[in-house]
């Protein structure tokens, strides 16, 4: 199945202190987002595998660009998408979770854990907070975090944004240890 990306954004954040405390390093974040048709919206379908490799191709060329953004080894990671108010939180669902993970994995040089995820339909201009954690350590606290996104103009209802991102370090003086697991 081929898709008609309308756009592709990549953008970079250095996030420099937090609560007057000063990142040591800075903090890099890199997020990729790709606005695509659904080919699906409007309409009901049961078999969703033939938009699977939709974000695995987009992830394939949007990470390493991603990857490039940071100062260091990326360390965490996250996923999201936004499906216009045409579709279905499946046809999200369908493009963050089957395929997507490989691209992002081979990207970051590892990868244990699982990918953090978002998905959601809206219209456009609705932020998404994409979620991220560390990509080897799933109970990394100092991890946990999210970026959030929007596109003015996207998605409009019959597309959808798909964003992926990474990070080369966790929140800024994190406090929150190792709290036991309750």
């Amino acid at each position: 199945m081929d898709v008609d990306i309308r756009k592709l954004i990549v953008t970079h954040e250095t996030v420099l202190s937090e609560a007057d405390q000063k990142a040591a390093p800075p903090i890099n974040r890199a997020v990729g987002i790709a606005v695509v048709e659904n080919p699906y919206a409007g309409r009901y379908v049961a078999d969703l595998s033939p938009m699977f490799h939709i974000s695995r191709d987009i992830a394939a060329e949007l990470m390493p660009r991603l990857v490039a953004l940071l100062d260091g080894p990326p360390v965490s990671y996250g996923k999201a998408a936004i499906v216009g108010a045409a579709g279905d939180v499946e046809h999200g669902g369908a493009l963050i979770h089957p395929m997507l993970g490989k691209p992002m994995r081979e990207a970051v040089g590892g990868g244990k854990s699982l990918i953090p995820s978002n998905c959601k339909v809206s219209a456009a201009g609705t932020p998404i907070d994409l979620p991220l954690g560390h990509k080897d350590d799933p109970w990394s606290f100092d991890h946990f975090d999210t970026v959030t996104i929007m596109v003015a103009d996207a998605p409009r209802p019959t597309e959808i944004l798909l964003a992926m991102a990474i990070a080369d370090g966790g929140r800024v003086d994190p406090r929150v240890g190792t709290a036991p697991i309750v």
